[in-house]
């Protein structure tokens, strides 16, 4: 079976790029090739910093033939005194077929023609060359650019063009204006080391082929091989390094042929932060560097760069290389004297001429609010004195770093640096690991904040952030969200979550949407509602993908546009949350199945009543008097016993106590509907029938304290 080799070769791709289209052609060819009714054994996508390939193997000579039944027009139409009419003719014609070929057939709408019609399969060069141009310009990314005189637009000019079924070459040409790219069986080895042309005779021969030109198309294999490099390599200096997963990928994608070069620093630049060194070495040269101990905390002068030069030229490699990150780490040295000049909170005056947002004015400006919204949870939490002065001073300085000269050179160093300068001038460890970690967490899988200091004023900047934006009416819709809101949002749960943080997350809001509606001159209820339905939208995300709980479990718990559930969710997130943990546990253990059946019929007769859903104390709203069953009383009685273990559950969130008594009341509540000491709820007397419907209702609000059992699917 035939196999076929794709190589687009192009000037030096962005390794963002490369890593991106790698990722679109593993997805897409092999759709594009089912859409066209073609099998394949396998497709392999390649790519390099000078080119993207695919080659698949196992692909058959051509589509296979198709068979399809067409229906045309009615019997009637197409056919007058047993002649075929224009309508017969015309539909033959459009079919391809001779008249002889059309059936008239009965259905369900009356007789009409048909033909069964044979597709002859096309062969797989002529699908082929249809579609390689259709893989190679629908490729996205960033900054696509035109070369030339033409509109064609890619990441880099393309030069080159493989394109082998076999060994036969098959005939491409991408035209962009002028020039015009023609496919042949050439391609190109590593710059420096096989400069020459290459010829590859066969697709298969592709990956072996370009190997002799010291180029490794495999990025799986060329990542492999730089971590095996770097490792052996901080053997040998004694040392250790990190596998930063991003730089890893992105040196993968800047070499062919990779070779690992040892560089060296003075020894007066380690007296820098280890934050700074790393900065500099990781996010701006793309080096691997070395330290003393595997906690990473302390650096030896030397780092490791991944080169794509000549290995024999190693050591001009990295004379070169020590040179730029000498003058780096000069800069960074001179910044950080320069800085730890001034104390830390001297900066903040500087903090009036940064824009946060064009609207909201400084990051002074945002700096105040930041501190009002970290008193407001304060007293939430009624957190003594020292505690209060610690967040209120954290809140103060946690912007102040975004000044100094060095944030200013490396953004990626705030908070590190407000940290590090704050302990400089002398301020609390409570305030400077504040300053530090009311950034966390910076992303889906980073670290979450430890102190309560700095969980504090973290939500506080979130928040501000949050309602800010919103008044803005700057509200993240599809793909869109500049600001970052939903990763904010996602942090003001978690936080509060890991943290067991008692706050009242609808009060919150409603203080600063009020604060900011009145200060800007805007319409408070639709910023408050939009808000509540921006974080309910967060939670269910949450719940459902983070924590794992099941959909209808999160329905349950949520309510289906159930505005008291919703409401009780966003006064209490930590309640929230251990309801929904609580039942996903009760499903797997089989508890919910024995309540499920008992809680569920009473709530779906409950709803013909009109007990409201907060009462749960029977005493006011059943009168026994009324009853003609020992079924009755005996639900009664055990619907007052239950009154306080639902209590004791609502108040400490300790919901098995509830669990337990429903399923103690449920063969109580079986013989209400079952057997000989059954009911008929709907009584023909309206007191009767009230009274009964009120003790289902009961029964169904105290199910209610744990979740919306209606919600739930059974054995889901």
């Amino acid at each position: 079976m035939p196999g076929f080799l794709l190589e687009v070769g192009t000037e030096e791709l962005p390794a963002s790029f490369l890593s991106d289209a790698i990722k679109q052609w593993r997805s897409r060819i092999p759709q594009s090739l089912a859409a066209n009714s073609l099998t394949s054994e396998s497709v392999e996508v390649y790519g390099t910093p000078r080119r993207l390939a695919v080659l698949i193997t196992g692909l058959p000579s051509g589509q296979p033939d198709r068979e399809e039944e067409i229906k045309g027009p009615p019997a009637q139409a197409a056919f007058k005194d047993g002649q075929p009419t224009q309508a017969a003719v015309g539909f033959a014609k459009r079919q391809g077929v001779e008249l002889e070929a059309l059936e008239v057939r009965a259905t369900d709408k009356g007789e009409f023609v048909f033909v069964q019609k044979k597709t002859p399969g096309r062969p797989v060069a002529d699908i082929l060359t249809e579609l390689v141009p259709e893989w190679i310009y629908n490729l996205e990314g960033k900054r696509l650019m035109r070369w030339g005189d033409g509109d064609v637009r890619f990441s880099r000019p393309i030069r080159w063009l493989v394109a082998l079924l076999d060994e036969a070459i098959l005939p491409l040409e991408l035209v962009n204006g002028s020039l015009t790219v023609k496919s042949d069986r050439t391609s190109y080895g590593h710059r420096v080391l096989h400069p020459a042309p290459i010829t590859i005779p066969q697709a298969s021969d592709y990956v072996n082929t370009l190997r002799s030109g010291y180029v490794a198309v495999d990025a799986n294999e060329r990542q492999a091989t730089i971590q095996a490099q770097v490792q052996a390599t901080v053997q040998k200096l004694d040392g250790y390094t990190e596998m930063y997963p991003d730089l890893l990928e992105e040196v993968t994608n800047l070499v062919e042929w990779p070779s690992p070069v040892v560089g060296k620093f003075e020894a007066e630049f380690l007296n820098l932060p280890t934050e700074v060194t790393t900065t500099v070495m990781v996010s701006h040269q793309r080096y691997f560097p070395v330290f003393k101990t595997g906690d990473n905390q302390e650096l030896l002068p030397y780092f490791i760069t991944v080169s794509n030069g000549d290995p024999t030229k190693s050591e001009i490699i990295a004379v070169g290389n020590e040179r730029v990150i000498r003058a780096r780490l000069a800069d960074g040295q001179f910044f950080y004297k320069t800085d730890l000049s001034k104390s830390l909170e001297s900066y903040l005056p500087q903090l009036e001429t940064v824009t946060f947002q064009e609207d909201l004015g400084s990051l002074r400006a945002k700096v105040e609010r930041i501190v009002k919204i970290a008193a407001q949870i304060t007293s939430q939490l009624q957190l003594g004195e020292s505690e209060s002065q610690h967040i209120h001073r954290a809140a103060l300085l946690c912007k102040a770093d975004l000044v100094t000269q060095m944030v200013f050179e490396f953004p990626e160093l705030q908070g590190i640096m407000g940290q590090k300068y704050a302990v400089a001038s002398g301020e609390s460890t409570e305030v400077a690991t504040a300053i530090f970690e009311h950034y966390l967490p910076r992303g889906a899988d980073d670290i979450l904040p430890q102190t309560l200091t700095g969980q504090v004023v973290g939500l506080a900047d979130r928040l501000d952030t949050l309602v800010s934006i919103f008044g803005l009416g700057l509200i993240p819709s599809g793909s869109s969200d500049p600001f970052a809101l939903r990763r904010a949002a996602n942090a003001v749960v978690n936080v509060t979550w890991a943290a067991n943080l008692q706050i009242n997350l609808a009060t919150l809001l409603q203080q600063i949407a009020a604060d900011f509606t009145t200060q800007y001159n805007k319409e408070l209820a639709p910023l408050i509602k939009a808000l509540n339905e921006f974080f309910l939208q967060r939670i269910r995300t949450l719940l459902q993908e983070e924590k794992q709980i099941d959909y209808d479990l999160v329905n349950a718990v949520l309510g289906e546009n159930d505005e008291e559930y919703q409401a009780r969710a966003l006064e209490n997130l930590l309640d929230v949350r251990d309801r929904a943990l609580y039942l996903q546990q009760i499903r797997h253990d089989g508890t919910l199945d024995k309540i499920y059946e008992t809680v569920n019929r009473s709530t779906r007769l409950a709803a013909q009543g009109d007990l409201d859903t907060a009462q749960l104390d029977p005493t006011s709203v059943v009168n026994p008097q009324l009853f003609q069953k020992p079924s009755e009383s005996a639900f009664y009685d055990a619907l007052v016993q239950l009154v306080p273990q639902t209590q004791q559950a609502q108040e400490s969130r300790n919901y098995q106590l509830l669990v337990a008594g429903l399923e103690n009341i449920a063969p109580t509540v079986s013989k209400f509907f079952d057997g000989a000491e059954s009911v008929l709820v709907i009584d023909p007397d309206p007191d009767i029938k009230r009274n009964r419907l009120n003790l289902l209702g009961l029964l169904r609000n105290h199910a209610r304290v744990l979740a919306d059992f209606g919600a739930i699917v059974k054995n889901l």
